[in-house]
């Protein structure tokens, strides 16, 4: 009977409504709180690897924003969306954790981060093929400002509208348009110089 009530009360955990999850913290629900972080750790441990390069520093970024959100709980209303003022607080972090990288020195170039499992029914050629093109993704990515680095993580890889965006980025909507159109190029030119004949 226990198992049942306790799976019942996950359920209701994974269809409840962010805000929903929110309020049942405020009130002390700590189950609450953990499900919000279950269902937002791998996106925003996504947006900060990808941010910030450094596997190490972005698990110390992704687990510093939620550690604010805990900090902040009692005082957030849903205003927004949850995710708009989640991804706020990941990009700030992200971008004050670029900007102390580039007064380190800098690091041996990283491997191809958060690669899928290559099918098996790919030849190793294309198999090679494919981590060839991913590093150069990778690669491509690192080189554009962090501007438009995130801007396009945003939009390509969070597959956020405009709008929200804009929200995150507290920026007007045509910004957000102009910044991933030059992102888009630059990265398409870098892709050209790193690996265009794989393309």
């Amino acid at each position: 009977m226990f198992n049942d009530n306790e799976s019942e009360a996950s359920r209701r955990m994974q269809e409840a409504d962010d805000w929903e999850l929110v309020a049942q913290a405020q009130a002390g629900d700590m189950e609450a709180f953990t499900a919000l972080v279950r269902r937002y750790q791998a996106p925003v441990m996504h947006f900060c690897r990808r941010m910030v390069g450094s596997p190490q520093d972005a698990e110390e970024v992704a687990q510093e924003c939620f550690v604010r959100l805990h900090r902040h709980l009692r005082r957030l209303q849903p205003r927004a969306r949850f995710s708009t003022m989640l991804f706020g607080i990941a990009r700030n972090l992200a971008l004050n954790a670029v900007r102390d990288a580039a007064r380190r020195p800098a690091p041996a170039p990283a491997e191809a981060m958060d690669r899928p499992v290559a099918d098996p029914a790919f030849s190793p050629a294309r198999r090679a093929q494919v981590r060839e093109i991913e590093s150069a993704l990778e690669r491509g990515l690192a080189m554009l400002s962090p501007e438009h680095r995130e801007v396009l993580l945003l939009r390509e890889f969070q597959g956020m509208d405009y709008e929200t965006m804009a929200k995150v980025l507290r920026c007007r909507k045509g910004t957000v348009r102009s910044r991933l159109a030059r992102a888009r190029e630059q990265l398409r030119e870098y892709l050209f110089v790193l690996g265009g004949d794989l393309l």
